[in-house]
């Protein structure tokens, strides 16, 4: 296993890696809209957070030498599944023509108070 870790995402907050690849993929952990730079939440709506996400998500395949055509499988959580159209717009937007597999759950709370939080599989080979 291959640990992948870069100061362009958040650094981990708890017991566990930014990234690990195993087995010709690599696994992200979950990104919220922590901010890299400072550890603190991005202020703001469903719409900053998401950008924040995606961003961090992208910071980590990027360390990992991949881009978003490499992404197998995301899995999305959002606290309010009425966040649902607009973060599905910026996650098209943001990921272009890769169209992973995908699932999206609501659920009743994310770490400080995170409105989404993403994480995913990418191919390495």
């Amino acid at each position: 296993m291959e640990h992948v870790k870069t100061d362009k995402a958040p650094a981990a907050i708890g017991p566990y890696s930014q990234g690990i690849i195993a087995n010709g993929f690599l696994f992200s952990a979950g990104q919220i809209a922590l901010d890299p730079a400072t550890g603190h939440m991005v202020e703001g709506d469903i719409t900053a957070q998401t950008e924040r996400v995606m961003q961090n998500l992208e910071a980590v395949l990027t360390a990992a030498g991949l881009g978003w055509g490499d992404v197998v499988r995301t899995t999305v959580y959002l606290h309010d599944m009425a966040h649902f159209p607009t973060v599905n717009e910026i996650y098209g937007r943001l990921i272009g023509d890769a169209r992973p597999a995908r699932s999206t759950v609501q659920v009743t709370a994310l770490p400080r108070g995170s409105l989404v939080e993403i994480d995913l599989i990418a191919a390495t080979r």
